[in-house]
């Protein structure tokens, strides 16, 4: 089952709103196919698997895969119509799918026409693994984790406002590989644009000669309401710039929007509720999938004080996480 996490991997930030999938088909101990989800609107990890090999498949083999095979008909085919249809005798799932078209149901069809089902196996880490997604079809909203840095005695910048370097080498890196290249977004207030003028891209991890660095982009997010943010920033500047979200109020000023959006920066307008976007609209805006825009299930936010204030008020912060100064 892990080595099936290992395989949905390759479909992080390509399946949008939907779940990473990884599947192998195992016999006497050896792999025989793998599969995965490699993208929105591509077929599953378990159909991949089976229409790739064209083999035939022992009645001893089992098909192991860390979420439940769907059984309705969505952007692709049931999964489990292709399980039965090449004979597929034996089946091992990590966890249950979370999206009320399956719930189960997956599972009980398997069963109902033969097919040995086992499982939920290695379950708290096949949830983890996917627990944008599963935050997505139980509350409606992405998977929220709040960083932040601070020094010993509590300071996250000096007495004017001015950025103070708290986190050394060590735990940058950890943070990129650990937090920033395993997120879909990652959000900051318009004011953290202003006074650091942050990359907001992952930059510190560790892939092979930094091969297919593009693929650990995350999106960026920056709410501004009255549209303050720069024109020079960096975020709207730099080779990233189309994977820019800003968030701005309806009534922001229109001129500043065609200006950003001429950059090929998104602009998503949400309406504001008692001096905040609302939450509702923007878990809307952000999941939902357009032509171009395939929707997304994490979320980091790393700042400033006043955008962590907004997130912890309204109730929707999953993880924590505060890197403390050493010095």
């Amino acid at each position: 089952m892990r080595e099936c996490l290992r395989l949905a991997e390759h479909g992080r930030r390509e399946v949008g709103n939907g779940a990473m999938v990884g599947a192998k088909l195992v016999f006497r101990n050896s792999d025989i196919a793998r599969g995965y989800h490699r993208g929105f609107g591509q077929i599953h990890a378990e159909r991949d698997l089976l229409m790739n090999y064209q083999g035939d498949i022992p009645s001893e083999a089992i098909l192991y895969v860390n979420l439940e095979p769907c059984c309705h008909q969505g952007k692709t085919p049931p999964c489990t119509d292709i399980i039965l249809k090449r004979g597929v005798q034996r089946v091992c799932f990590g966890m249950p799918d979370p999206d009320v078209r399956v719930a189960g149901q997956g599972i009980d069809l398997l069963r109902r026409n033969g097919v040995e089902v086992i499982g939920p196996v290695a379950r708290a880490a096949c949830e983890y693994f996917n627990r944008g997604f599963v935050t997505m079809r139980s509350k409606g909203r992405p998977w929220v984790i709040l960083k932040s840095a601070r020094t010993r005695d509590g300071q996250i910048a000096y007495a004017d406002g001015a950025p103070l370097k708290i986190t050394n080498e060590e735990q940058d890196r950890w943070s990129h590989e650990h937090l920033r290249s395993k997120v879909d977004a990652i959000l900051v207030g318009v004011q953290t644009i202003i006074n650091d003028d942050p990359h907001l891209t992952t930059r510190l991890v560790s892939t092979p000669q930094q091969e297919g660095l593009e693929r650990y982009q995350p999106w960026r997010i920056i709410f501004d309401s009255s549209l303050r943010i720069p024109l020079a920033s960096r975020v709207l500047t730099d080779p990233q710039a189309s994977k820019t979200i800003v968030v701005t109020a309806p009534e922001a000023p229109s001129g500043n929007k065609v200006a950003l959006r001429g950059r090929g920066v998104r602009v998503f307008e949400v309406p504001l509720k008692e001096g905040s976007f609302a939450f509702g609209k923007l878990w809307e805006v952000l999941s939902s999938p357009t032509a171009d825009f395939k929707g997304m299930t994490s979320l980091l936010v790393e700042g400033g004080a006043k955008t962590w204030d907004t997130f912890r008020k309204a109730g929707v912060v999953d993880e924590e996480v505060t890197l403390t100064s050493t010095l």
